[in-house]
């Protein structure tokens, strides 16, 4: 494959040949061992949104595997003067090995992977967060044995929750969603996914779904771009907050897992957060991890 710009694209074995690397390349790096797979090699980050882990991670990724990264915002290029993706994509092709958009709409992500000549990694659209999946899934797999486990998402039916769907219907393990209605994950991506195979529930009360649950997963209720909902937000969430409670109704052996920024005592509480069950530390070093994985795979064309 050219391009990652969504986990519903990946087969099994990409998945599994993903995690294989990202594991041996962390086992490495831990032994001492610095592979050089990018030397020579420049990665360009476009990003329109705010970012702290998944930009830190890709440039250190680049870095520790031998390659250059550079940042670019949109407002600092010729692309906020409103010069067709179709030219800019061709170009950065001419320049760069690789580039990595963080950005608002997956239609603009699909669009410069169709003029590029290089690969293009979705670092995040409002419609899917794949890398991030992926890196919680390497964390799953250190810290359960392996993904055929059970999830539960409690929160919003965000990009987050989608590219946990896509994930779920072609690995085939337990996915429960807790939402509030209204909030669901999109139809059309749960109706295919459901229609591929795949094992999800959405529930509208938190207790039900984590019953059993080996990993409890949530994210923010209020994500980038909806601010101006948070109040409102808060109050249709009442009662999604990951407390020590609510963790009880899980596996005792039962992992806290966030993708970070967390908003301690809304949607998650300190005690969670900072409990023996959370493993969102791993997780978030697993992004530089898997970041490597992805670059490595799709510039040297691995995967």
């Amino acid at each position: 494959m050219k391009d990652l710009l969504t986990l519903k694209d990946l087969s099994k074995e990409q998945f599994d040949a993903l995690f294989d690397r990202a594991l041996e390349l962390k086992k490495r790096k831990k032994e001492g061992i610095m592979d050089r797979p990018l030397e020579g090699k420049s990665v360009g980050l476009l990003f329109n949104k705010p970012s702290t882990r998944t930009r830190i991670s890709f440039e250190t990724a680049t870095i520790q595997l031998g390659g250059v990264s550079i940042f670019m915002n949109e407002n600092d290029t010729q692309i906020g003067r409103s010069e067709p993706v179709k030219d800019t994509a061709r170009v950065l092709a001419r320049y760069i090995d690789c580039l990595v958009i963080r950005t608002f709409s997956q239609e603009l992500v699909e669009e410069y992977a169709s003029y590029s000549g290089v690969p293009v990694v979705n670092a995040l659209t409002d419609m899917y967060h794949p890398c991030q999946i992926l890196s919680d899934l390497m964390t799953v797999i250190e810290a359960k044995g392996s993904y055929n486990v059970k999830v539960a998402w409690v929160g919003d039916g965000n990009n987050v929750a989608h590219s946990w769907i896509w994930a779920a219907s072609t690995l085939g393990f337990e996915l429960a969603i807790a939402c509030p209605e209204g909030f669901d994950p999109d139809s059309a991506i749960m109706d295919e996914a459901l229609a591929r195979g795949g094992k999800i529930t959405i529930f509208r009360d938190p207790k039900e779904a984590v019953k059993e649950a080996d990993i409890i997963y949530t994210d923010v209720w209020a994500s980038m771009g909806q601010e101006a909902e948070q109040k409102a937000r808060e109050a249709s969430f009442e009662g999604y907050m990951v407390d020590e409670a609510l963790m009880g109704l899980a596996k005792p052996d039962a992992s806290f897992m966030h993708c970070l920024p967390a908003h301690r005592g809304e949607e998650v509480s300190e005690e969670v957060m900072e409990g023996a069950s959370s493993i969102i530390w791993d997780q978030a070093e697993n992004k530089l991890h898997m970041h490597k994985a992805i670059l490595d795979m799709l510039i040297n064309r691995k995967l």
